[in-house]
């Protein structure tokens, strides 16, 4: 099977001939230790991995050596480790965003880098699109998570105005690339820590859920699987996540208190299930026998029957050490061939290896 058979087979809930493999974001400076100076996309095809992840492309106005604007007005700053986070928005005010104007979903650079994963990938590696909703956006735009959230209070109605904003924007971009080539779209706001969602259930219900399935329903328009990406303990929000229609949950963060068996078990007739390796203690700190152990348990969890991906719990990020990684994608396609082994399923299904990271 090619790796868009693969992972299309397990989007699905089927059973491919192996487990796919398949990361969210590979950061450069494991690609570099690994391999050089290589593209993301070259780096894709040497590690054969089956899937290959394409944001859209934005825009910048640098405004110092480590510091730019995007072209929703968002400040960012780039840390030592090449990565960016946002540090400042415009968006203050109803004011504010009276005057404020988004970005042109159909500018002609926006999917560049997709038309060009779709000529050389197609048929080949499944080409998932990565698009948002609006929960991340909207704290960005008002200048962090804390104002997003007491808005949520205090200024419900600006909360919903920028928030439509936001997703006629997001949606256009997720349509457009379902028609340029994706082979599935995902939307990567996080909406949880370790100890459980950034906001209630209610909250959740009125100023999330809905924009949401405005982007599942892209997807479904599109005949495309939708892939819902969020880090954290989901347990109190879990239900309306699914309820939106979404085709696979990533990457069901196992340090969070989430266990990849029991999502499985729950809500496997389904979703597709994806991850969910640990990459904050056993991939950048862990030993080769913990980083093979984690992959085996996780097989022996959410491999059966197929309708698994797999990933790490987040991303193979900057302090991960390549060669855990390495070890991570070789133990996958040694034990991860179908049908899998029934004693090493017997043997790991009981097992918890993040256990001795908790509390």
């Amino acid at each position: 099977m090619t790796g868009y058979e693969r992972m299309r087979a397990a989007l699905m809930r089927k059973e491919p001939d192996r487990v796919p493999i398949w990361e969210l974001i590979v950061d450069p400076p494991v690609i570099k230790a690994l391999y050089g100076d290589i593209s993301y996309a070259d780096f894709v095809e040497k590690e054969d991995l089956d899937g290959i992840t394409c944001p859209e492309d934005q825009e910048r106005d640098q405004l110092g050596s480590n510091i730019y604007s995007d072209e929703w007005g968002i400040i960012w700053k780039i840390e030592p480790s090449g990565l960016s986070y946002p540090v400042e928005g415009p968006i203050k005010s109803e004011r504010n965003l009276d005057k404020h104007r988004p970005p042109d979903p159909d500018a002609p650079w926006r999917l560049r880098t997709l038309e060009k994963y779709v000529k050389r990938f197609k048929g080949k590696k499944a080409i998932v699109f990565l698009g948002h909703e609006t929960f991340e956006f909207s704290h960005y735009l008002m200048g962090g998570m804390d104002k997003l959230l007491m808005n949520y209070l205090l200024k419900p109605a600006l909360v919903k105005r920028l928030s439509e904003m936001i997703s006629e924007y997001k949606c256009k971009v997720l349509e457009n690339a379902a028609k340029v080539g994706a082979d599935a779209l995902l939307t990567g706001d996080d909406y949880a820590g370790r100890k459980g969602s950034f906001m209630s259930p209610n909250h959740f219900r009125q100023f999330v859920q809905p924009y949401l399935r405005k982007a599942v329903n892209v997807a479904k328009q599109n005949n495309l699987p939708f892939i819902k990406h969020t880090d954290g303990n989901l347990e109190m929000i879990s239900d309306m996540i699914i309820d939106t229609g979404i085709d696979a949950l990533d990457p069901i963060e196992p340090i969070a208190g989430m266990d990849i068996g029991q999502t499985k078990e729950r809500y496997g007739e389904r979703i597709c299930v994806i991850g969910n390796v640990d990459c904050t203690e056993i991939l950048p700190r862990g030993r080769k026998e913990d980083v093979e152990e984690a992959v085996k348990e996780t097989i022996a969890k959410a491999s059966e029957g197929g309708g698994h991906i797999l990933a790490s719990s987040n991303s193979i990020h900057p302090a991960v050490k390549p060669e855990n990684y390495k070890t991570m994608i070789k133990t996958a396609r040694k034990h991860g061939v179908y049908p899998l082994d029934p004693e090493m399923v017997k043997r790991y299904k009981t097992h918890n290896y993040i256990a001795k990271f908790g509390e």
